[in-house]
């Protein structure tokens, strides 16, 4: 029986059906058109078993990803984890053992790393910043890859940190070339009329549109690219009003964040989290056991194919 976590395990997995097509995607990637040519010549009669190991420090994500392509291929293929999403791990620490059909282990493998790593990678530079923030809240952006987003709004969540909107639908955020067209008491009037009950965000790059945004009734006010100073002004002109909520946005990096925190900022938006995360080096060491051939001669799995 294959072990596979619940569609919804926790309120940081993404979506399932999001999941799926991100696996199937990929899998078809590496398998189209004529399958894994290396993997067949293995005898099907040959089962492995696998763990997949921290190389280096950080946060897991993407456990469900993982999972669903490590045993799409093969329901024999069993996953046990050992840690959730989240979870922190060393050098050295076991995040699951995979048992099974060698081949279906072997072809499969680089998919799940690829987005185990990937993921995990963004929940530790999440992780990272979220500590070097304390009291104020790190969300994400759309910058994203393109059909990731779900996963890697998920792995955000497995670091800590916090979601910006996912989508255009979602809530409205009024920015400069919107100002540039329609001014910010415009801008939040139309909104509150055509989508009464969404969230308005309105970007202001000068203290002045802060002031129009807090007469108009904006929820969120990005302060965009401003200088620590700026900040703290627009902070003590929000003043211990619950609304609206500051979010800065621009030139933060973690050498910046700590600073930018101290301000007394509600969020601090990090486009760097989903576009520029380093992968968390995890690997996959397979041991054969029944009807393998001679270690000589056995194909070996390619991490780095």
């Amino acid at each position: 029986m294959t072990t596979r976590p619940p569609a919804l395990a926790s309120w940081v997995d993404p979506p399932a059906s999001a999941v799926r097509e991100v696996v199937a995607r990929a899998l078809a990637e590496d398998l189209e058109p004529l399958g894994d040519v290396t993997a067949a010549l293995l005898d099907p009669a040959t089962t492995g078993t696998a763990t997949l190991v921290a190389r280096s420090p950080g946060v897991v994500a993407g456990r469900l990803a993982a999972t669903h392509a490590l045993t799409s291929l093969d329901d024999a293929v069993d996953v046990e984890w050992a840690l959730p999403d989240g979870s922190t791990v060393a050098a050295g620490d076991v995040i699951a053992t995979v048992s099974g059909p060698l081949a279906a282990i072997l072809t499969a493998e680089r998919t799940a790393l690829n987005l185990l790593c990937h993921l995990s990678g963004v929940a530790t530079l999440t992780a990272r910043f979220v500590a070097a923030a304390p009291g104020a809240r790190i969300w994400d952006t759309r910058k994203t890859t393109p059909g990731l987003r779900a996963l890697e709004k998920a792995a955000v969540r497995a670091g800590g940190g916090a979601n910006h909107r996912g989508n255009l639908s979602e809530w409205v955020l009024v920015k400069d070339n919107h100002l540039a067209a329609l001014g910010v008491t415009e801008a939040v009037r139309r909104a509150r009329s055509r989508w009464p009950g969404r969230t308005v965000q309105v970007e202001a790059d000068r203290i002045e549109q802060l002031e129009e945004a807090i007469t108009a009734g904006a929820d969120i006010v990005l302060l965009d690219n401003m200088s620590l100073d700026e900040i703290g002004r627009c902070v003590a002109l929000r003043g211990d009003a619950a609304r609206p909520l500051l979010e800065v946005s621009g030139g933060v990096d973690l050498e910046t964040v700590g600073a930018i925190a101290a301000t007394g900022v509600d969020l601090v938006s990090v486009g760097a989290l989903t576009h520029s995360a380093p992968v968390l080096d995890i690997g996959l060491d397979v041991t054969p056991t029944t009807g393998s051939v001679p270690r000589a001669t056995a194909p070996t799995h390619p991490n780095e194919a």
